[in-house]
Formats: structure tokens, sequence, C-alpha cells
């Protein structure tokens, strides 16, 4: 029984490092740290899921009165397992190359895809090979060694047909075009606020309520869409896509961090999805690192305005650190987690300019960093919002100290409370929420919405004639699913509650005078820095993937402001 689970294991474990070499395009074959990784992966799995072969072997044993008494590797049952596996690893595929789709360059989806062809035609052979039940022993003998080539042939097909591997993208860092002559002071300006975890329906339902006023300016007043985010549905990515008009494979962020196996070797940056790939991060069998700036492989809004001589403050954008010369103010997301003694030193990298860091330390110190789930039942979400009311004064004081035509700042605070608030602001989707939990924490998302209003509300005042108000939010929250709970449970995350895996999603609300009111038909959140480089009459560069979303501009301002393009931005 042992040995056949193993067997079983070893296969299946094989279909999920596969995949993980077809997301991972850079992952080439001919590399000894490539194998140091698939060991780590071959390991994980292979390990668990003959653990759960055998246990199913054991329970057959109990549940069965007729014994099954397996030799060392039987047909018998090994045509099940991997008739199972193999099928298993079809729709992992197939979900993973849609899911991914954004992440993944056209010649390696093309790859995958015939490659899941390749595995969908082996299921299916294999399948039927496991419910053929010849009576003749010869026949038996010819159907096992044909179901061991199919086997085979399901993982090495696949591989094969994803090639070798592509070599590593070199790092691309934009900075400043000195060259850029600046313009004049009646240049148009333009503030994005975007907030993480956002939903435009619970707005709505809220401004229907009497609830929000200044949500409800903005969408009485303003333009509003829905925004399809992408996946991996993570802070650093999409917002890096926003920032760049292109995806995740053109950009070169396809995800928040890299992996690498507990035995070192190659790293990874997409893991595959429905594999409980993320929980071997927790369980140490995959390390994983922070991305950076350093893996940005194209120019962000504020740098391409930079090269047309407009100044930008960017404040808690991802994937900033280190903070990138650039024509105007950065402070990175991770400034907050400075320490005294790196701020003492300057430590390059948290703002540009470097020397920011000090003059913010005695205006704005940095706080430290809670989880809601840490927080006193008091105040729940109290840590959150003084994050981002952190980051909003540095924000006011940049913007004071230095203005500019474009400036930024993000508020992360809804999304991280939703993480673990979401089950009490929606208990329906739950069934296990207590009237007291109800009473006690119901209302912090209501409560974090209303300290959003009213920030809003402060940027509307300031305001004025040409100027352009965006308020983005990337991606929405949705109820976490069942297995994903128990999943959270058995890491000792019960309060789990809130996800946005699933790609909820986000919206976008513009308000100025040059915007023409009305709700819009869905857009993608790489139209936000093409629609913004049209704002300002700049062209957008054929190789973005967003679109310029001119028709939430009035006529009179669209009449004099035709879209242009160039072949590309990058320099």
């Amino acid at each position: 029984m042992l040995t056949n689970a193993v067997a079983a294991g070893i296969v299946a474990a094989a279909y999920v490092a596969a995949l993980v070499l077809h997301l991972n395009p850079t992952l080439r074959l001919d590399d000894p740290g490539a194998w140091l990784l698939l060991a780590a992966v071959l390991f994980a799995y292979g390990v668990h899921l003959a653990a759960a072969f055998y246990v199913a072997i054991v329970v057959r044993e109990v549940l069965w009165t007729d014994g099954v008494s397996p030799g060392w590797l039987s047909y018998r049952v090994l045509s099940w397992f991997w008739g199972i596996s193999v099928a298993v690893a079809v729709f992992l595929v197939w979900h993973n190359l849609r899911a991914f789709a954004s992440a993944l360059d056209a010649d390696t989806a093309e790859r995958t895809f015939r490659g899941a062809v390749a595995l969908t035609t082996c299921a299916a052979l294999a399948i039927l090979c496991a419910v053929i039940s010849p009576s003749n022993p010869r026949a038996r003998r010819w159907l096992a060694w044909t179901f061991g080539a199919v086997v085979l042939a399901s993982v090495v097909v696949p591989v094969g047909l994803r090639g070798m591997g592509l070599p590593a993208e070199g790092t691309h860092r934009p900075a400043a075009d000195s060259r850029s002559t600046p313009i004049g002071a009646d240049a148009r300006r333009a503030v994005l606020i975007g907030i993480d975890g956002a939903s435009l329906d619970v707005i709505a339902r809220a401004v229907a309520d009497g609830r929000l006023p200044n949500f409800g300016r903005l969408l009485d007043q303003g333009a509003s869409m829905h925004l399809a985010t992408l996946r991996p549905t993570q802070p650093g990515p999409v917002w890096t896509a926003i920032a760049t008009g292109k995806l995740p494979w053109r950009n070169g962020v396809r995800s928040a961090a890299t992996y690498q196996g507990f035995l070192g070797g190659r790293s990874v940056d997409l893991l595959p999805d429905f594999c409980l790939a993320h929980a071997l991060v927790s369980f140490g069998l995959l390390r994983e690192t922070i991305q950076t700036s350093a893996a940005l492989h194209a120019s962000p809004v504020w740098t391409l305005l930079g090269y047309a001589g407009l100044s930008s403050t960017v404040v808690r954008w991802p994937m900033t650190f280190p903070a990138v010369p650039t024509s105007g103010t950065v402070v990175t997301d991770e400034y907050h987690r400075a320490s005294a003694f790196t701020l003492a030193l300057d430590e390059p990298g948290l703002t540009y300019p470097t020397t920011l860091t000090s003059e913010l330390a005695r205006v704005a110190p940095p706080q430290a960093v809670m989880s809601p789930a840490e927080a006193p039942e008091a105040d729940p979400g109290g840590a959150p919002l003084a994050l981002d009311r952190l980051y909003v004064t540095i924000a006011d004081i940049v913007s004071q100290r230095t203005p500019t035509e474009f400036a930024t700042v993000r508020l992360q605070g809804l999304d991280t409370v939703g993480h673990y608030f979401l089950r009490y602001a929606m208990p329906e989707e739950f069934g296990d929420v207590s009237d007291d939990e109800r009473a006690r924490f119901g209302r912090v998302m209501d409560q974090y919405y209303e300290y959003l209003d009213t920030e809003i509300g402060r940027f509307l005042d300031r305001i004025r004639p040409g100027d352009l108000l965006l308020v983005v939010s990337p991606f929405g929250l949705e109820p976490l699913s069942v297995p994903k709970r128990l999943l959270e449970r058995a890491m000792g995350n019960a309060a789990m509650s809130g996800t946005h895996e699933r790609a909820p999603d986000g919206f976008v609300l513009a308000f100025g005078s040059a915007i023409r009111a009305g709700r819009y038909p869905r857009g993608s959140v790489v139209d936000l820095t093409p629609t913004l480089l049209y704002f300002y009459g700049l062209p957008l560069g054929r190789d973005m993937d967003g679109f310029a979303r001119a028709d939430i501009f009035t006529p009179e301002f669209s009449a004099e402001r035709p879209i242009a393009y160039i072949p590309t931005h990058e320099r």
C-alpha cells in the first residue's frame, strides 16, 4: 500500500511541478538552480499527496469487506489514483491559464495552451484505461503498460512543449529625463486617491441610504465605472499595472514576491492557483522575498510625466521602494517601517529626495505596524487608520512644500480591516456570526468608509477649475471561500474572512470640470495611465495595453484634444 501511495504521490507532484514550469518561463531546465526549486515542490507535494493516497487505501480497506491486497505497483490501485490525479491536473492547468492570462506573454500562453491540450488528451486516455477491466490476463498486462505510457506522456509531453525556458530579462530602472523643459504654472493638475479593497456596489448602497455624501457627490456629478482587475490580485502587481498602463508580463511585476525552495536555487514569481501553493510559504517549504522597484521593467506614469516636464508627488505607491530619482517627490510604502536608527542614517530609498526622510520624521514619525487581529477590541481598526492618516499627513506636507502637477496618495486601511471584519459586515455570507459580534464589530467597515468619505471631501474642497480628481480602487473584497476558511483556521488565522484572490472588480470615480457625469461601461485597471496621459495632452505609447477613456470627458474638452500615439515612452 505504501509503495503504491508513493508512486501516485510522485506523479501527482510532477503535475504541479510542470505547472510551475509553465507559469515561470524563465525557469530553465538546463539550470541546476531550477532543479533545486523543483525538488522542493516535488518533495512538498509528493509527501503530502502520498500520505493522502495512503489514507485513501486504508479507508477503503476498513470500509470494504473485500481487501485489495495490492502488489508493489498495482495497476488496479494506480489506475484510479493516477486517473484522478491527471483529471485534477487538467482542471488546474486550464484554470491557471485563464486566471494568469495577463501575467503570461503570448508565446508562453500558447505553449501552456498546447500543454493543456496534450494533458487533456492524456487524461481522457488514462481515465478510459482506468474504467476498462478486461478479463484476459494478457489484455490486462497490455492495458497496464499502455496506461503507464499515457501517464508518462502526460508529464513529459507538456514539459516538452514548454521547452527549455526563456533567458531571464534584464532590469530597466526608469528615471526622470533631464532634457525635459518644465511647463508653465497654469498646467492642469490631477490628483489620484487610491483605496485598496473598496467596492463601488457597497458605496452606491451607502449613498442611497443617505450616507457618504462626498462619494455621493462624485457619483452624481462625476463619471464612474467598474474596473476589471488582474490576477494574482495583489497590491504590488495591480498598482504597477495601473502606474504603467501595461499588463504584468510586459511591466515585469507579475506578483508581489518571489519564491525560493528551502533547498535554495532559483526563485519564481508565480505560484499555481488552487494548489494551496501559498501554504508552503507558511510551512517554510518555500521562502518568500518581497519584490522591490528593481523588478520594474516599464516607466510609471510619474516618470512619463517627468519626460514632459511635469512634476509629481507619489505617496505610498507599492513597488516604489527603494525610491528611484524622479521629477518630484516619492514617499514609498516602506516609510512607516523605518526604525529610528535608519532614519538617523538617512537610509537611501525610503523617500526621494533622501533628505526628505529626516524632514518628515520630525513632523510625521513612522509608526509601528499592527494588524487588526492584534488590535484591542475597543479600537479594532485603529492601527490601519493611523497609518492612512500618517500618509495623508505626509501627502499634505509634501504638497505644500513643493506643489506638483500630479499627486497621488494610497490608503490601504480599508483592505486591511476588511480581511478581518468583512464577516461582521456581511454576516449572512458566513452564518456563524453572533448578535453580540455583530453589535461590536458590524460597523467597523462602515466607519472606515465614512473616514474615507471625509478625506475625499477635503480633496474635493481643493479642486480648482480644470483639475481632475480620480478616486481609484484596484480591486474589491469578497467573502473567503469555505475551503480557504478551513485552511486559514488550520494555519491559526481563524479571524481572516475577506479576500480579493478571485479578482473582484475595482472602480474609478472621476470628477472635474472636464468630466462628463454618468455611469460608463466597464474598463480595466490598465486604462488609468493612458487616460491620465490623454488628460495632460500627452501621446500614448502603442506598447501600452490600456486605452484612454476619452468618453468620460466633455465633448468640448475632447474636441481640443485628439488622441495621439508614439511607439513607446521607454528610453
